[in-house]
């Protein structure tokens, strides 16, 4: 039976550690981990270990670490920069699943067209948190405050830089091109990027990409380009 796995953001060098209020409280108060039990911890930056229980409190529990190894993030970065949506369950559902997907980097895009919603950081955060346990990795994804898209286009230096986009002309289709090691790819919101946002990315040499034959939802897009990007 697997281990038990938790996010610990700051581990040091140090044979015991206290986990976190929230750590401790789900170890001790919900999972019923008693002394001797065993987990495994990350601290989202490619550290993993394994730890056992030395003190059960539901507060500031304790662990002795048995075993630690670093895991090199993958090969493939890839950055999506997504519009935020009305519906925000909507939303996290998409950093759920990109997270999931193996993507390092997450830019919430303010656009002319974006109906501005509050971003709770915390929350979205959590979320990403749970997608990268669920999924067993030990890189989290950095998940940036949501920023204006022209920001983002004027200071990106990524190797490979896409924007999908629904107006007409020549667009290559995703899955037949080859990905950099470092790419970003731009999701508009309900209602797309306006013209001038469009014209503004292929100035700063972002391609026209299709994710396919359909018009899809802004979360159904990014998802879709995040499993094109990491597996092609």
């Amino acid at each position: 039976m697997a281990l038990p796995f938790f996010y610990q953001p700051e581990i040091v060098a140090a044979s015991s550690i206290i986990l976190s209020e929230e750590t401790s409280k789900h170890c001790v108060q919900v999972l019923r981990m008693k002394q001797g039990e065993r987990m495994q911890l990350t601290d989202g930056k490619g550290n993993a270990y394994i730890a056992a229980i030395t003190k059960s409190n539901k507060k500031h529990c304790t662990v002795a670490i048995q075993n630690a190894s670093f895991l090199p993030p993958p090969t493939r970065q890839i950055s999506i920069g997504i519009s935020l949506l009305k519906n925000a369950n909507r939303f996290e559902w998409f950093l759920e699943k990109a997270t999931e997907m193996g993507i390092s980097e997450i830019i919430p895009l303010l656009c002319s067209r974006t109906e501005r919603q509050h971003f709770r950081h915390d929350r979205m955060k959590s979320i990403v948190i749970a997608a990268m346990l669920q999924s067993e990795q030990v890189w989290l994804p950095v998940l940036h405050e949501p920023t204006n898209v022209l920001s983002v286009i004027e200071t990106s230096t990524k190797q490979q830089k896409l924007v999908a986009h629904c107006e007409q002309g020549d667009k290559a289709l995703i899955n037949g091109l080859d990905i950099a090691n470092n790419a970003q790819i731009l999701i508009g919101p309900e209602g797309d990027f306006s013209i001038s946002e469009i014209e503004m990315a292929l100035q700063h040499h972002y391609r026209p990409v299709s994710l396919g034959n359909t018009r899809l939802r802004t979360e159904t897009a990014g998802v879709v380009a995040a499993a094109l990007l990491v597996n092609t």
